[in-house]
C-alpha cells in the first residue's frame, strides 16, 4: 500500500491510502454504476479505483512534524471497469422485448451529459468489455452489444471468486454457513449492479433471498465528487521516499515525512470488517 496526501487549504488536506503501484493518477466524477450518483474515482496506471472513507469519531494523521486534522482514513481500492459500464452499455443497446437491441460505437456509448470524464475511459472500455459484448468488426471500426448471458456468466465468476475469499478474511466470515457465504458474496456484487435485471438475475441463479440475509452497515462510504478533490494534486510517496504528483497543478503540497508508527491501519480495517460480519 502507499499513503499520500491532498492539499487544498488548511482545513481541507486529507490523506488517501491506495495500492503501492498506483502511481501518478487523475481523480475523474463518475456516476456509482447502483446508486446512479455522482462519485469520485482514481484512475491511475489504467486501472479505476475507487475512493471510500472511513471516520473515527476523534483523531487526526502526524506527518513528520505536520499535523492533518482531517483524521478520516481515505483508501482506493480497484474496481472492475465493466461493473462502471454497465449501465451505459445496458441502455444503450435499446432493447425492446424480444429484441437484443442495436450495436453502436464505443464513442455513442461511453457518454453522458455533465459527465466528461468518461471520455478518459475509451482507451481502456473495449478490451473491458468485450467479456460481456458482442463484437462485430465492419472495417477499422468495432460495434459492441451487451450480451445478457456473457454479463450473467461474468457476474457469477464474480461471485464464485468472492465466495472462496470470504471465509478467508477473519473469524466473522469463517465462522458463516455456506449458504451465508453465497449471500454475502451476492450481496457485495449487489452493491455495484441495478436490482434490475441484474441483481434479480443473480439471485435467482443462485438461489439467494435477501430477505433472509443479514442486514450489512458498515462505517465506510464511497467518496463523493467534489471539486476539491477532482483538481487538487495528489501527492504520493514510493517505497523510495520520491514525491510523485498526479491530477492538475495546484498548490505546492507541505514535505512530510511519513511515519509508519502513528496510526494503527489494520485496526482500522479490522473494525469496519466487524461491523459488516
Amino acid at each position: 500500500m502507499k499513503m499520500g496526501w491532498w492539499e487544498g487549504t488548511e482545513e481541507d488536506n486529507r490523506i488517501l491510502i491506495s495500492p503501492a503501484e498506483s502511481g501518478a493518477g487523475q481523480f475523474l466524477s463518475l456516476c456509482h454504476p447502483k446508486t446512479g450518483k455522482r462519485t469520485c474515482y482514481l484512475l491511475a496506471n489504467e486501472k479505476l479505483q475507487e475512493l471510500q472513507w472511513f471516520k473515527l469519531p476523534y483523531g487526526s494523521w502526524f506527518l513528520g512534524d505536520y499535523v492533518c486534522k482531517d483524521g478520516c482514513l481515505y483508501y482506493a481500492t480497484p474496481v472492475d471497469l465493466v461493473f462502471i459500464l454497465l449501465p451505459m452499455f445496458e441502455e444503450a443497446r435499446m432493447k425492446k422485448g424480444d429484441d437484443a437491441g442495436k450495436f453502436r460505437q464505443l464513442d455513442e456509448i461511453i457518454f453522458i451529459n455533465g459527465y466528461p470524464d468518461y471520455q478518459l475511459l475509451l482507451p481502456l472500455a473495449e478490451k473491458y468489455m468485450r467479456v460481456v459484448c458482442e463484437v462485430k468488426e465492419i472495417g477499422s471500426s468495432s460495434f459492441f452489444r451487451l450480451d445478457d448471458s456473457k454479463v450473467l456468466a461474468w457476474l457469477s465468476y464474480k461471485v464464485h471468486q468472492l465466495n472462496k475469499v470470504l471465509p478467508t478474511l477473519g473469524q466473522n466470515y469463517a465462522a458463516r454457513t455456506e449458504k451465508e457465504t453465497l449471500s454475502d458474496a451476492v450481496s457485495v456484487i449487489g452493491d455495484y449492479v441495478k436490482d434490475e435485471p441484474w441483481m434479480k438475475s443473480l439471485c435467482d441463479k443462485f438461489k439467494v433471498n435477501f430477505t433472509e440475509g443479514p442486514n450489512q452497515t458498515t462505517e465506510t462510504e464511497h467518496l463523493p465528487a467534489a471539486t476539491d478533490y477532482l483538481y487538487s494534486p495528489i501527492v504520493s510517496q514510493d517505497k523510495n521516499g520520491t514525491d510523485k504528483r498526479a491530477a492538475k497543478p495546484g498548490k505546492q503540497a507541505k514535505k512530510a515525512k511519513m511515519e509508519t508508527d502513528s496510526q494503527n491501519i489494520r485496526d482500522m480495517f479490522t473494525r469496519a470488517s466487524r461491523r459488516r460480519g
